[in-house]
């Protein structure tokens, strides 16, 4: 794991300097303290921070092919070098490490950019051809690992993380008002726009090629499911059932295998529920060795889950340690975590989850496995039971039975599961009828979430109708969409919006890598992802029943109080964390009358009026809690990235840095 920074010049032009790199480096220091690299040869710059998990000794980065005529910088992990090594001495290629970055080099130089079709892992890296002067750049299949790109001066730039781009000073920061309306209604950008303009994420499953003043962008892998009709079996006998658990098992099993490759301990999270269980389980079979696991816990009953969290601890017998988050820890690391999200936030669950990989870290630990994509890939979401019980209930509208069946939904949410049924019935009746479009499984949350948009400044809120389309004319799906059953659509904007855009990235790498901390996720193993998308949709929605198929799977490792135990979302306090006894300065500056205004994207007497009720102890609802978060985050990131970018001081003499290639002009930008 690493962070990868990179310049390529224009033929020609001003040569790439080393003391470019250098600065963009030190912003991501934190994704790799062990070791520093550059390669620099005046039209392409390559720079990598190193987080040493594998060949620990030998793996400094960049690493050359057997003439230097390639060099790569990788972020990421390889779960399946060892299977592919052996077939590239097989044709020739020599190796001088042990590391899966030099796989992928080899690999590259026998396929070109279909390398990637062989990859199992998590990555996102960059290869340099000195020869025909191209730049390769890849991102994983369901963009675990970030990776972002601008131009600027005719040059491209490069990053695992966006504060690199803006460290050249001829990147500007400027937020884009169609991604913060984007956030405030899908909670994040939709890819490849990043919250700031002109600044571009590649997306999951793309690779990159620059050569000849030309960007190209290709997308080799789409996330795709059996047309209707066309799943494995549907396991309506019994013993089709058991292969099918026997076959998932397997293969589950082998992901949480392959993860464990390391040269240094793994630890695990552990929620207390159905995913997280399953994995540490799976790890305890596995391995002989002392197991490590992390979780957290809130003083607010409302999001604590310990109990569960100490029971499977004891059925593991795992070393536990607790991270206790307060609302005051809450409200004291937000301005960090947003200066890692790099984004704004719709939900404080991200800074938990900073503070519990700094647990990890201290602990000595740089790699977790974790549960995520499970819910996503086998419909653990009420997000899912909604679609179906509108479906259900468009057959009959005037039904007045059939909407009761959503009082058995959110159960988080306080008062809705015992609310008003008339209420709840209008809430999701809306466009009840549409069942044909393809938005219908996430139109109620959309249109709930965009009630926080109400916030925006008249401004921005101009700009935003001048530049977009609809939002729901936003969102694009494939051409094979109409073919799929009506959970695979739910299914499909959940793990391309949610789980790609903001789960693996805010709640994600972002916070886990700011400490320096590897999560790896086996249920998001290419093979598994394969295998849930072949299964019928009652073996993972069986009636309002998720997670079927995983249920009977896990029955073998956890206790019935675990396994069988209803989905409940990871979630954290939003108005609590930062309206308190000790409210926290930035909270009231930067959501004051003036400096609301000073950075424009809100009303600022809106803003005021939902910080009076918040401040003042009155309930405040689902969607204004998200708001709040929205603006807060939204306004800490115009203070640290547009109105005083914090650049750190560049790579020096002091640092573990290796300098390759034929420098030859030394400079800072």
């Amino acid at each position: 794991m690493c962070g990868i920074a990179g310049i390529l010049g224009r033929e020609n032009d001003e040569p790439v300097h080393d003391g470019e790199l250098r600065q963009m480096l030190a912003m991501i220091r934190h994704r790799g303290p062990d070791q520093f690299g550059i390669y620099c040869d005046g039209r392409a710059g390559l720079g990598s921070a190193r987080l040493s998990i594998i060949d620990i000794n030998n793996g400094q980065q960049p690493i050359a092919n057997e003439d230097n005529t390639l060099w790569i910088v990788f972020n990421g992990e390889i779960f399946n070098y060892v299977e592919l090594r052996p077939e590239l001495e097989a044709r020739g290629h020599q190796f001088s490490t042990q590391t899966d970055t030099e796989v992928i080099l080899h690999l590259y130089e026998e396929l070109g950019p279909d390398c990637v079709r062989r990859l199992n892992g998590q990555f996102a890296f960059a290869i340099w051809d000195s020869r025909n002067q191209s730049l390769f750049l890849a991102r994983d299949r369901l963009g675990v690992r970030p990776l972002f790109y601008t131009q600027a001066d005719g040059r491209l730039l490069f990053g695992s993380e966006i504060k690199a781009l803006l460290s050249v000073s001829r990147v500007p920061a400027a937020i884009d008002p169609v991604a913060l309306s984007q956030v405030f209604t899908f909670w994040s950008p939709l890819s490849p726009r990043t919250i700031f303009r002109d600044i571009i994420e590649l997306p999951p499953g793309n690779y990159l090629i620059a050569r000849n003043h030309a960007l190209t962008v290709h997308q080799y892998w789409e996330l795709d499911f059996p047309g209707a009709g066309d799943a494995v079996p549907n396991g309506a006998g019994a013993r089709a059932l058991e292969d099918l658990v026997e076959e998932f098992r397997a293969l589950l099993v082998d992901a949480v295998r392959i993860r464990l490759r390391a040269d240094v301990p793994v630890g695990a999270y552990l929620s207390g529920g159905l995913d997280s269980s399953t994995i540490a389980s799976i790890i305890r079979s596995c391995a002989t060795s002392r197991l490590d696991t992390f979780s957290i816990a809130f003083d607010d009953s409302a999001f604590d889950e310990r109990s569960f969290q100490q029971e499977m601890a004891r059925h593991l017998g795992t070393e536990h340690q607790v991270l206790r988050a307060t609302h005051a820890d809450i409200g004291r690391v937000f301005p960090d975590v947003i200066w890692h999200t790099e984004t704004p936030i719709m939900r404080t669950s991200p800074a938990p989850m900073f503070l519990l990989s700094k647990l990890a870290r201290d602990r000595g630990y740089k790699v977790v496995l974790t549960g995520e994509g499970a819910d996503e890939f086998l419909a653990g979401y009420d997000i899912f039971k909604e679609a179906r019980i509108r479906r259900f209930w468009a057959r009959e509208p005037e039904s007045t039975r059939r909407p009761r069946l959503f009082q058995r939904l959110y159960r988080d949410i306080p008062g809705f599961a015992n609310g008003n049924g008339a209420f709840i019935s209008a809430f999701f009746k809306e466009n009840l009828s549409e069942t044909g479009a393809p938005w219908y499984s996430h139109f109620i949350r959309w249109k709930n979430n965009r009630r926080t948009c109400r916030f925006f400044s008249a401004e921005t809120a101009r700009e935003i109708s001048v530049r977009t389309p609809d939002y729901l004319d936003q969102v694009a799906v494939p051409s094979r969409f109409p073919t799929w059953g009506p959970l695979e659509q739910a299914q499909y904007l959940e793990i391309k919006i949610f789980l790609s855009e903001y789960l693996l990235s805010s709640q994600g790498d972002r916070v886990s890598m700011a400490h320096s901390v590897e999560g790896r996720y086996p249920f998001l193993d290419i093979r598994v992802v394969d295998f849930c998308n072949r299964l019928p949709a009652n073996l993972k929605l069986r009636g309002l029943t998720e997670k079927f198929l995983l249920k009977q799977c896990a029955r073998r490792w956890l206790p019935d109080s675990i396994s069988q135990r209803p989905k409940r979302p990871y979630r954290a306090p939003i108005h609590k964390s930062f309206f308190h006894d000790s409210t926290p300065d930035y909270v009231q500056e930067l959501c004051s009358h003036q400096g609301v205004r000073d950075a424009g994207l809100f009303e600022p007497a809106a803003v005021s009026q939902l910080v009076r009720r918040a401040a003042g102890g009155a309930p405040i609802g689902e969607t204004d809690d998200m708001a709040l978060a929205g603006i807060i985050s939204s306004q800490l990131l115009h203070s640290q990235f547009v109105k005083s970018f914090r650049r750190l001081p560049p790579l020096n003499g002091n640092d573990n840095l290796k300098i390759c290639g034929p420098i030859s002009t030394h400079g800072n930008s």
